[in-house]
C-alpha cells in the first residue's frame, strides 16, 4: 500500500473530534478515492498509536474492532452490539468539515 496514502488516512483521521466516528468510506471518498474504504481500512489497522482508529466504523456505525468499544464508551458514546447508538448524530463527515 502506498505511504503516501497511508499517512493521508492517518492525518484524516486525527481530525476527527472526540466524542464522534466517521466511516472507512467517508475517509476514502475525502481523499479522492471513493471506492477504496477497503484500503482505508487496510491502513487503519497498521496506524500509529496516536491516530484515533476506535472513532473509525462500518458505513452502518458497526465496529470493525470489538476491542474498540470501550475507547468509545469512554468518550461517552453509547454502543449496543458494536452498533454506535444515534450513529447518524455523531457522525462526523470529512468532506463537510475539513474540505470547503
Amino acid at each position: 500500500m502506498d505511504e503516501q496514502f497511508k499517512q493521508q488516512v492517518y492525518e484524516v483521521a486525527k481530525l476527527i473530534p472526540k466524542g464522534r466516528v466517521t466511516t472507512y468510506g467517508s475517509i476514502a471518498k475525502a481523499l479522492g478515492y471513493p471506492n477504496h474504504s477497503r484500503h482505508v481500512g487496510k491502513a487503519m489497522g497498521g496506524c500509529p498509536s496516536d491516530v484515533p482508529a476506535h472513532r473509525v466504523v462500518s458505513s452502518g456505525g458497526t465496529l470493525a474492532v470489538p476491542e474498540f468499544q470501550e475507547r468509545l464508551e469512554a468518550e461517552g458514546l453509547v454502543v449496543n452490539n458494536l452498533r454506535i447508538k444515534d450513529f447518524r448524530k455523531l457522525f462526523w463527515d470529512p468532506m463537510d468539515e475539513i474540505i470547503d
